[in-house]
């Protein structure tokens, strides 16, 4: 299987490292790599868990590599801007307005949320950005 190899070495271990965190030998790990024996199930799921992707991704390859999520310390940092810029719209000379009129409650949910969603989406593409690659699944 060609992409625990790919996985691997983007992982930055080595065979023996993986093969212990399976706790099999590394020459039968290494036969997987080799595609001369076939993990098992409970393999596969290990080594789904280990790599950080999904077992379809081991065995066809069909889909990508994880990228970088966000922690609890992530999304803690980005609620707090979330409500320190809500704050300083709320507090500025007449609080937040569309033409005139005060905003709804309805509409001040929504403008939260994308606010909040634009928020988590310039966090990740900054991971994914300037994470060093030896960091990197």
């Amino acid at each position: 299987m060609e992409q625990l190899k790919i996985l691997r070495t983007q992982k930055g271990v080595s065979q023996q490292k993986v093969a212990d965190y399976l706790e099999i030998t590394r020459q039968a790990y290494s036969n997987y790599e080799n595609g001369n024996r076939d993990p098992d199930n409970e393999t596969l799921l290990k080594l789904g868990e280990y790599f950080g992707v999904s077992v379809d991704y081991i065995l066809r390859g069909k889909e990508k590599a994880p990228t970088p999520g966000l922690t609890a310390k992530d999304e803690r940092d980005i609620a707090k801007k979330l409500q320190s810029t809500l704050d300083d719209l709320e507090n500025g000379s007449d609080g937040l307005m569309f033409d005139g009129e005060p905003l709804d409650d309805e509409t001040r949910v929504l403008l939260r949320d994308s606010l909040q969603n634009q928020l988590q989406m310039t966090k990740l593409l900054a991971k994914q950005k300037f994470t060093p690659k030896k960091y990197r699944q």
